[in-house]
């Protein structure tokens, strides 16, 4: 076993020491924060340069440990309306340097994930443990948490390397069914019925502030729950895990799908997909989903529109991929974006009915912007379905 020292840049003495081992052997000593806990789960890395508490409460990373790649995390605090969620999902965070400092009006991070009971690890060589994820793909791992006397203590780290080894796997847990939250309506408008597969709160706000009535259904919801509150358009969100692990949730999309269908372009019901959602209406149709090396987790993704060439740079979080291949060629689907970086499918669209979908997320949240456009090109679809009543 590889046991590689970090230095801790708190300038107090240590009070809590930590180790986050890998299941390849490797092992990261740092200083621990936020709860006294341990954790264990997939290890990720994400690359936003801001953004820490909405990629925190983000529920796609329930299950996961993630690594940020900025060298220093917690300068600005958090602050309630950056919660992208009603709780942090990740399982733990790992950074090089935690900053205590924040302003008055903010609770700071080592505080805000000890309210919620995630723990964090500082001082580790992230850089380092980075390119060994994007060497060796995405690896299960373990955070344990020690009195500082017995830092890099090999039987500690022996320890937490076989908790790593141990780990469950994504699929082994019902990860959606968890970060799906209960039934609630906001809003005032078109009728949006939007599947809760562990969405990200500024996709509701998106909606609302487009003047749509959201209502929001938990991903255990049958397509009949759904179809009886007689939607004028349909969102499935953004979650964690294997799409391949929830058939169920696949299958009640598939349900969605075909009742928009069997109503034909006279009064079509748009539907839109984003991320998880994305890959579940792919696998509605018949497609397959694999599994990314690393996944796509950070702020600065490039995305080209197939039909236009338009390249645009998107916030992203997903470890699995929707196999072009396997889309079936009598589905009427088409690829209408893919992934500049590795060439990956990052939209789909029906080329008769107002089905789109996007792999990316274009609510940011964090990350650019610069995407929202797809919200409106949504809703300009689902006034355009209402006026054909």
């Amino acid at each position: 076993m590889h046991l590689y020292a970090s230095e801790t840049y708190s300038y107090a003495p240590m009070t809590r020491a930590a180790v986050l081992a890998l299941e390849d052997g490797t092992a990261w000593w740092g200083e621990a924060f936020g709860d006294a806990s341990a954790a264990s789960g997939e290890v990720v890395f994400n690359t936003a340069m801001t953004g820490y508490q909405e990629i925190a409460s983000d529920a796609s990373y329930n299950g996961q440990l993630v690594v940020l790649t900025y060298p220093l995390i917690g300068n600005y605090g958090t602050f309630e309306r950056a919660a992208e969620s009603r709780r942090p999902w990740v399982e733990a965070l790992v950074v090089r340097e935690l900053n205590s400092t924040c302003r008055d009006d903010t609770v700071d991070l080592d505080a805000y994930l000890r309210q919620y009971g995630v723990p964090g690890i500082s001082g580790v060589d992230t850089r380092a443990l980075v390119r060994r994820l994007r060497a060796k793909g995405t690896l299960r791992g373990a955070l344990l948490q020690v009195p500082p006397d017995l830092a890099h203590d090999p039987g500690v780290g022996q320890e937490a390397v076989a908790k790593a080894r141990a780990s469950a796997p994504l699929g082994a847990r019902p990860l959606v069914v968890e970060a799906s939250g209960v039934g609630r309506q906001v809003g005032s408008g078109p009728k949006i019925a939007l599947l809760d597969t562990g969405v990200k709160e500024n996709q509701v706000r998106c909606l609302v502030r487009r003047g749509a009535t959201v209502r929001v259904f938990p991903a255990t919801a049958s397509a009949r729950e759904v179809l009886s509150w007689a939607p004028e358009g349909i969102v499935i969100s953004n979650g964690p895990g294997d799409p391949a692990a929830i058939p169920q949730i696949a299958h009640n999309v598939k349900l969605l799908l075909d009742a928009v269908s069997q109503r034909g372009t006279a009064r079509p019901v748009p539907i839109l997909g984003i991320c998880l959602g994305h890959q579940l209406i792919g696998r509605a149709i018949g497609a397959t989903t694999s599994r990314l090396p690393f996944g796509h987790h950070g702020a600065n993704h490039p995305v080209q529109d197939v039909r236009s060439g338009s390249v645009v740079i998107t916030s992203q979080n997903h470890e699995f991929r929707l196999d072009e291949s396997s889309i079936p060629s009598g589905s009427d689907f088409y690829v209408s974006s893919r992934n500049l970086n590795d060439g990956s499918v990052e939209g789909l669209a029906h080329r008769t009915l107002p089905i789109k979908t996007y792999q990316y997320h274009p609510e940011g949240a964090p990350g650019p912007r610069d995407n929202e456009p797809a919200f409106d090109e949504f809703m300009s679809d689902v006034r355009e379905a209402v006026s054909r009543k």
